[in-house]
This record gives C-alpha cells, sequence and structure tokens, in this order.
C-alpha cells in the first residue's frame, strides 16, 4: 500500500488516519498537534515529520490544517504535479488551494467526521472523486457535488450536529432530573435515536414521511412537533444553516 501523509493533526485527521492504517497504509503525520500525532504513533505506527517531509514522501496527503493558519503554512511549501491533496478545510475555497498549493491540481474537497473510521460516513465531495472513493469506499459512501458551492452547503449540515447534540443532552438532562439516572438517561436517548436513524429508509423525502407516520391526529409526537414549530425551532434551524453557509462564501 502506499504512503499517505497529514498535514495538521487533530481530530479531524485522527479517524482518517486509523481508518487508511487498517487498511494497509502507511501514514506520516506532522508534529501539529503534538499529542495526537505521537498517540498516532504509539497506535498505528505512524511516522512523524514535518510539513515538507510529509510532501517529500508521500503522493496522497490530506490537508487538515485549521482555515486561518492554511495560507501561512501552506504557502512556505514545495509541492509537485504529482501530488494528490484531500482538503478537509471548510471555507478553504478551491482557487485558493490551486494558488497555495501549484503545481499540484489533483484536489478533493471533502467533510469527514470523525465516525468515518467506524464506516457509515458519507462524504459530500468536490473534485477528484475517484481518488477519495480508492481510498474510503465501500465503508463510507462518497456523495459527488457538482460545485463547491454545494460542497458548502454540505459544510453547513454538518454544522448542525453539534446543534442537535446541543437539543439531546438538554433532553437527557431532563429525562434525569425525573428519573435520577444520568447514564440511563443519556443512553436510553442516544441509543433511541441511533437506533431509529440506523433502521430508517434513507430515500429521498424518508425524513417528513417518517416525522408524520409518529405525528398523526391526537399522538404525543405531533404535540412536540407542533411545540417545537410553535416556538420557532425550525427556523431557527434554518437560520443556523443560512449563517454557517455565509460565513463559507468566499470574499468578493
Amino acid at each position: 500500500m502506499s504512503a499517505i501523509g497529514f498535514i495538521g493533526t487533530g481530530h479531524i485527521a485522527a479517524p482518517m488516519a486509523r481508518f487508511l492504517a487498517r487498511k494497509g497504509h502507511r501514514v506520516v503525520v506532522t508534529k501539529r498537534n503534538a499529542a495526537v500525532s505521537e498517540a498516532l504513533k504509539a497506535e498505528i505506527g505512524a511516522e512523524i515529520t514535518d510539513a515538507q517531509g510529509v510532501l517529500d514522501c508521500c503522493e496522497t496527503v490530506f490537508l487538515c490544517l485549521r482555515p486561518h493558519v492554511a495560507d501561512t503554512v501552506l504557502g512556505a511549501l514545495t509541492f509537485s504535479e504529482e501530488h494528490k491533496l484531500v482538503s478537509v478545510m471548510a471555507g478553504v475555497a478551491r482557487d485558493r488551494l490551486n494558488g497555495l498549493c501549484a503545481p499540484a491540481r489533483q484536489i478533493v474537497q471533502t467533510i469527514p467526521l470523525g465516525f468515518l473510521e467506524q464506516g457509515g460516513c458519507p462524504l459530500a465531495a468536490f473534485g477528484d472523486i475517484d481518488m477519495l472513493a480508492r481510498l474510503f469506499e465501500p465503508e463510507n459512501p462518497i456523495v459527488a457535488v457538482a460545485d463547491e458551492a454545494a460542497l458548502n452547503a454540505h459544510f453547513a449540515v454538518c454544522a448542525m450536529v453539534p446543534g442537535l447534540l446541543d437539543l439531546m443532552a438538554g433532553t437527557a438532562a431532563w429525562l434525569e432530573t425525573r428519573t435520577g439516572d444520568a447514564a440511563g438517561a443519556t443512553l436510553f436517548t442516544t441509543q433511541m435515536m441511533a437506533g431509529f436513524l440506523a433502521a430508517m429508509d434513507k430515500a429521498p423525502g424518508a425524513l417528513a414521511r417518517e416525522r408524520d407516520a409518529l405525528s398523526t391526529e391526537g399522538t404525543l409526537s405531533l404535540t412536540m412537533v407542533e411545540t417545537l414549530r410553535g416556538l420557532g425551532a425550525d427556523r431557527a434551524m434554518i437560520a443556523g444553516l443560512d449563517a454557517v453557509n455565509r460565513r463559507l462564501e468566499p470574499d468578493p
């Protein structure tokens, strides 16, 4: 298997590195973040070097930097035409990547979440889709998008996850106050949602159909849906998605 490098080694890079190591790839990571890179060295035998060292020994390289340091770090490096780059840096546009990583042109942008390591993580992607598919499918399906605007919309939906977790944390806390069982409240809340979503049909319109099947006239579920809508929860979610999407739009 090939050597695969990571420039930037944090909570996004680590699950991908572990996944690819299990596939038999040699993994090379940068020192940032030192705690994560040392843990990967101990766990999967990852090699640690500097950013240029990663480029010098790896053809396929993941760019996992925080967007505000991308220019500083990448601008100081020497890329080649042979490099295949995977950017997971939300808000770093393709034109900016092309300038920073020239003469490399084989680039794909994607949106990984931590559970990719266990499989089942959909990867919205723009660019060299085949490169990404060779690395992560069939365990993690690739969702090809037409352009960066569509990719950014998927980034916004990923940002919805902690918002929903916040609501679920509040739900579990509410249940705990009525049962006195913190562990049971968390287990019940998380497993109920995880099990329901895992068993649910994934065809277009399925979310609305499942909602309507549960929320028929006179049900407790309808009381919940109507209360949330009455308080504007649905509008707040859309407003949050719009706000995140605006942050991802390139500067004029």
